[in-house]
């Protein structure tokens, strides 16, 4: 009987674990009771009740999110007000409440989203004012004031102003009807389609409020290589089922479209946009749209691109397409977002330059609902690139940012790197486009050309795994996007210090210890992966490992050797005058940076130059022996890692601390592989030795040059 009840008890004892073990589901919206017992007491006597004044699945929404946190958070039980007293929180606006209407609130100097947290005297008591011009704004509020707790930081006499940068701030779901994910590394895409619209499964609810607090206003729930059977009745009432469950957080449903629509499911004889009835049938189509889907946000295309259908099949430019589009969708307020990655059939002489020749020559053409999504660099969200030229060269139409959070060139699901230092690279790059400190965040922010229509874009990193990213640290590139997307002044360092304390612990030194592999996993990670400025040497397909050598692909441009052009000579592309002159696509101030070997920056020389290997670097190294060294600094800095995660052991939940120890285990593994696949290939030009004090490879070239990866997740295609 007595080992039959310690058994028992053995069992119980575990199922408990098992329910307080973090699984990161619950992402940063983590409302755990506060250890700090100074803090806690000091945050109950400055928080006692919620004033939230009327009725609307919004306000619902905010009132059950406040409860929740600020009760989990304080440990109390947080009751609803039916009038203002000492030490209040006070939430709404001037239209919904009768206490926000009755105070003089600066909310002219916020935007329709934007919100203020101030302390205000109400009656001689204090309270504590959430207040916007809309119910979305308040919302918003409401969790940056939850975030302030979670961060513990000082909720005495506040006075935040805070308006969102840009308008539209979105997820693009690369998610097929079948529920794979194209380059998609954290399982099979959270929409159910054959459950919609009877099974609304708790995790809409839980995506829409991870969204909503980060700011993120918007997403595209289809592939870009689209499906022409989501505009179908059946699928649209399931669309339709989604927008109710995102509305109340202030979230717009998008539809990529497929420009041949009209000949697939219209069965038309053409998709010719100036065919009458191909406008009458995307209008039509639209209409329908929206008697679904009321607030629909719009279309985001993919024309012309990797084989995909579009205007240039009818001798049509990208405009002529978007256009029409756009006239479908204006009377109900809805957007054309047209991508601008495109490149030919035929092979062009560099593929960095067509997006630009292919979009320059119309700007001041398209719509006014019209905006051109591009990608942050020329050629394909690489571990590091140079800002998009196209940023800076189209002045009469806007354009918006396109980042990629799924890490497809950065290691896939199984590599830490923290991509807030490469979207701050980006939107931080001076384009000298109306003259110096017209950063790309100005262009896409508006401020430059003076544009109302704004919007960036981030390819979501999510998928049905148990916490969303399938790396535990994949997580803060979602959370880092949508801050940016909220505020592009965001520093990476804060955004890593205000994550880490909600997702993980509020410990100071595991703060510091952790935000200390976040800050320079990027820098590590293109050190043992593309050093230098090198480019697109990945493995054909499915991206996943290196692959220099490979040349087997049927366009010269999808294959590795194209980029690294490395001969006897030396390595590199040459993209100035005396190469494909890629650099007369900027402004002359950029060019003068970057078209002098000399004085190029070296994390981009061998993106604009061939270089000789005895090139004589700064480091008054040889190139080849600076090439080696940053590959093995690279796999030096995984292994550092490895040890300043193991010194945190203890202070976080033991799950969680495993999980990313065995993916440390294997980033240095494939650290490894990346550094000696490519520096054996490259030395088959060079010539040149290793030097013998370092780790030698462990295997020849042939043996890298054998392997195959037949189901690396994520593979179906190019985007």
């Amino acid at each position: 009987m007595k080992k039959k009840l310690c058994l028992l008890l053995v069992l119980f004892s575990l199922s408990i674990y098992h329910l307080k073990a973090e699984d990161g589901y619950r992402l940063w919206l983590r409302y755990d009771k506060i250890s700090d017992r100074a803090l806690l007491a000091t945050y109950k006597t400055q928080i006692s009740g919620l004033l939230i004044e009327g009725k609307s699945p919004t306000l619902g929404v905010i009132k059950d999110e406040l409860v929740n946190g600020i009760s989990g958070l304080l440990d109390i039980k947080f009751n609803l007000l039916g009038s203002t007293q000492e030490h209040s929180l006070i939430v709404g606006t001037p239209v919904t409440s009768k206490a926000i209407a009755a105070l003089s609130l600066p909310l002219d100097k916020i935007s329709t989203d934007g919100f203020l947290i101030t302390t205000q005297k109400v009656a001689g008591k204090n309270c504590i004012v959430i207040a916007a011009n809309t119910e979305t704004g308040i919302l918003y509020g409401s969790f940056h004031f939850l975030q302030l707790l979670q961060t513990h930081k000082s909720i005495s006499q506040l006075n935040i102003i805070s308006s969102p940068k840009i308008q539209y701030r979105l997820l693009d779901h690369w998610d097929n009807m079948n529920r794979t994910v194209e380059r998609g590394y954290a399982g099979f895409s959270i929409w159910k389609w054959h459950l919609l619209p009877g099974y609304i499964d708790q995790r809409y609810k839980d995506y829409a409020r991870a969204n909503a607090s980060i700011g993120i206003n918007g997403t595209v729930v289809n592939n870009v290589n689209a499906n022409v059977q989501l505009f179908t009745k059946d699928y649209l009432i399931k669309v339709a089922a989604l927008a109710d469950v995102f509305r109340p957080y202030g979230i717009k449903v998008f539809l990529s479209a497929k420009f041949s629509a009209p000949i697939e499911l219209g069965k038309l004889k053409t998709a010719d946009p100036f065919d009458e009835t191909v406008k009458d049938w995307w209008k039509k189509k639209v209409d329908e749209i929206y008697t679904y889907i009321p607030d629909f946000g719009g279309f985001l295309v993919k024309a012309n691109s990797e084989g995909q259908p579009g205007p240039q099949n009818y001798k049509r430019t990208h405009a002529d397409g978007a256009n029409m589009l756009a006239d479908a969708l204006a009377p109900h307020n809805g957007i054309v977002m047209w991508r601008a990655f495109v490149y030919s059939n035929e092979t062009p002489t560099d593929r960095t330059k067509q997006a630009y020749d292919e979009f320059k020559p119309f700007d001041g053409t398209f719509k006014s609902n019209v905006i051109v999504q591009v990608k942050n660099g020329p050629l394909d969200f690489q571990p590091r690139e140079p800002f998009h030229p196209l940023f800076g060269a189209i002045h009469k139409t806007p354009v918006m940012m396109e980042f990629q959070l799924t890490q497809e060139y950065l290691g896939q699901g199984t590599q830490l790197v923290y991509e807030a230092p490469l979207m701050k690279e980006v939107l931080d790059a001076d384009t000298y486009a109306n003259g110096k400190g017209t950063t790309v965040a100005n262009i896409i922010d508006g401020t430059a050309d003076h544009h109302s229509l704004t919007g960036i874009a981030g390819v979501s990193n999510i998928g049905d795994e148990r916490n969303w990213c399938g790396h535990p640290f994949a997580q803060s590139n979602w959370y880092a996007f949508g801050k940016l997307a909220w505020d592009h002044t965001e520093s990476s360092d804060e955004m890593a210090d205000d994550w880490i304390r909600m997702t993980f612990s509020n410990d100071p030194s595991f703060v510091s210890t952790t935000k200390k592999i976040m800050l320079g996993s990027r820098e590590t990670m293109v050190h043992y992966m593309t050093p230098l400025g090198l480019h697109h040497i990945m493995g054909d397909g499915h991206h996943y490992g290196p692959s220099p050598w490979s040349d087997r692909l049927g366009r010269a441009d999808w294959n590795p050797v194209y980029y690294h052009r490395a001969d006897s000579i030396g390595i590199g592309f040459e993209r100035t005058t005396k190469g494909s002159n890629a650099l007369e696509q900027y402004s002359p101030e950029v060019r003068k940076i970057y078209e002098d070997v000399a004085t190029c920056p070296e994390e981009y020389l061998l993106w604009f130059h061939h270089v000789p290997w005895n090139y004589t670097m700064r480091s008054g190294k040889t190139l080849w022996d600076d090439l080696s060294a940053k590959y093995y600094s690279g796999v030096n800095d995984v292994r550092s890692m490895q040890q300043t995660w193991n010194s945190i052991k203890g202070k976080i939940d033991n799950e969680q601390f495993e999980h990313v120890k065995m993916l440390l285990a294997v980033q240095e593994k494939e650290a490894v592989w990346w550094r000696n696949a490519c520096l054996l290939y490259f030395q088959t030009f060079s010539k040149m030795p290793l030097p013998k004090s370092v780790e030698q490879p462990d295997h020849n070239l042939d043996y890298y040059k054998s392997l195959r990866f037949q189901f690396a997740p994520g593979n179906g295609g190019n985007n």
